[in-house]
């Protein structure tokens, strides 16, 4: 099954200093149908303005992923960590038993991330925040782990949850594939820039494509293409 979600049908709120659509239900949205995939809770897309950014809030049992894709994001949080993540880079936030954390655009120029937030299997735990650089050439032509929690992708950020968060970058003409441990899987594909081809099905820069019972995915990029993609229980 694939089913593509264009952009325009995302739910959307700006306010001002933040321009947000949502791939699944948050805050002020809620669409029945678009509540979770899988373990997948939150999917948003947002873009932050200069000098603005996400006041200090509290978190817990969720694992959220920081996906920068243009400018750069700067991370504070009340374990004493601090960072600033560029883009093509991650941050990770286990959130566990509970942490407060803030989120800003220190930039001149406008922040865009995909904000995505997977359910971890156990509640509970130490909190722990990380990031790294991810150089894009790295992701030539394949898919990265960029964050899992599988032991086996020992370059990724660790999270504590069934998933894996990867990225590629695909060449127009060329193509990638991925293949999950099960077809029972649930797969979410975007592509933060480009166009791509899936078995027939065409999604664009920031169209969302939900993916299951498939044994492999083929994805073709039209254009020169950044993708990433999320493979949840």
């Amino acid at each position: 099954m694939i089913e593509l979600r264009p952009f325009k049908s995302l739910g959307a709120a700006n306010h001002g200093w933040l321009d947000a659509h949502h791939h699944f239900s948050f805050a002020g949205y809620h669409d029945p149908a678009r509540v979770h995939w899988g373990s997948l809770r939150v999917w948003n897309d947002d873009t932050i303005a200069p000098g603005t950014g996400f006041p200090t809030h509290p978190h817990n049992d969720m694992e959220i992923i920081t996906y920068v894709r243009k400018g750069a994001i700067t991370h504070r949080d009340s374990m004493g960590n601090e960072g600033r993540t560029e883009a093509g880079d991650v941050q990770v936030m286990s959130a566990g038993n509970g942490v407060r954390h803030s989120e800003y655009n220190l930039e001149d120029t406008d922040t865009q991330i995909f904000q995505i937030w997977i359910i971890p299997e156990e509640r509970g735990g130490e909190p722990s925040w990380g990031a790294r650089a991810f150089p894009k050439g790295d992701r030539a032509g394949a898919f990265v782990p960029l964050a899992s929690g599988s032991a086996n992708d020992n370059d990724a950020l660790p999270i504590r949850t069934d998933a894996r968060v990867l990225g590629a970058t695909i060449k127009a003409g060329e193509s990638v594939t991925y293949t999950p441990a099960s077809a029972d899987r649930h797969l979410y594909l975007v592509p933060a820039t480009g166009k791509v081809q899936i078995d027939g099905v065409e999604a664009n820069a920031r169209d969302g494509v939900a993916i299951t019972q498939l044994e492999s995915v083929t994805v073709t990029a039209l254009k020169d293409s950044e993708v990433v993609l999320v493979d949840a229980a």
